[in-house]
């Protein structure tokens, strides 16, 4: 069942090295090394999460049920444009990275609920997840579905990690409040962009 796991693998990855919201969440967590553990966790647990619920058939339910992608898209749209602003605000007033922290840390709680926001209400989640790599996956047949699962919770999760640990090798760079400044612009601009696309381009 080698071939449906490293498929499962190569799909997942396919759909979320990418840079977008929730990426750059966890880009930006890791390089100020704050509750890094629980946001990869909650990123890549709920992507093998979703997948799994896909290939069990509940994408096919999301599928054909617009109503539900419609609440979720104009709650991300909201989300999406508080976050961007944020960002904005935030690259007018950069931070500087020193040796006991970054700036005015945050609470565990704040840093879990704004994971799940933007992980939560974003519906390309539940599209690449549930119906994408559900589809996918059920065309592998049994068992090899759930082979085909497994590879895609690998490849989240591992991907998260590598993210969220891997950015402390740019903390030398990140040492300048100039190098915050260009982080946040672009990550004020990211959002915009997926914010637009979901209020006026639709899933």
């Amino acid at each position: 069942m080698i071939l449906p796991f490293l498929t499962g693998i190569g799909s997942g990855l396919s759909l979320i090295v990418a840079i977008g919201a929730q990426n750059a969440f966890v880009l930006r967590q890791g390089i100020r090394r704050e509750h890094v553990l629980p946001v990869v966790l909650i990123c890549g647990l709920t992507d093998a999460l979703l997948e799994t619920l896909g290939i069990a058939g509940i994408g096919l339910v999301v599928e054909r049920a617009p109503i539900v992608l419609e609440i979720v898209r104009w709650g991300g749209v909201a989300f999406l444009l508080w976050y961007a602003w944020s960002a904005a605000r935030r690259s007018l007033k950069p931070e500087v990275l020193v040796a006991g922290g970054l700036g005015e840390a945050r609470s565990l709680k704040s840093v879990v609920l704004a994971c799940l926001a933007i992980t939560y209400l974003n519906p390309h989640v539940y599209l690449d997840t549930m119906v994408l790599m559900g589809s996918i996956g059920n065309a592998q047949g049994d068992p090899g579905k759930w082979w085909f699962a497994l590879g895609g919770a690998v490849a989240s999760i591992g991907w998260f990690f590598l993210l969220g640990y891997g950015a402390r090798a740019l903390t030398r760079f990140f040492a300048t409040p100039r190098s915050w400044q260009i982080l946040d612009g672009i990550v004020a601009a990211v959002m915009l962009v997926i914010a637009a696309r979901l209020a006026f381009g639709g899933i």
